[in-house]
């Protein structure tokens, strides 16, 4: 079974990614994820001027194997139906 590589685009002061973080959290911490040992990187686009140029109005970004999953506002069965793909 392949393990979705599951990223977090963020940046300091952003009441939406501390949003992104809970909901990305409780999902993985499902029992279906957690067996599965899904974690991601968090990733602060200020300290890369590539992710900063292209992502800076659309923090925060969820990214699963490096393709955007979702901008602004993680929906939590979206994310469990995309994950359940990656995970087939």
């Amino acid at each position: 079974m392949p393990v979705p590589q599951i990223t977090l685009l963020t940046k300091p002061g952003c009441h939406l990614c501390d949003d992104a973080r809970t909901a990305l959290d409780a999902v993985l911490a499902e029992g279906e994820f957690e067996a599965a040992r899904l974690a991601y990187d968090e990733v602060d686009i200020l300290g890369d001027a590539a992710l900063r140029d292209e992502y800076a109005e659309e923090i925060p970004v969820v990214l699963i194997d490096e393709r955007v999953h979702t901008i602004w506002r993680v929906e939590p069965d979206r994310l469990r139906t995309a994950l359940r793909k990656a995970l087939a």
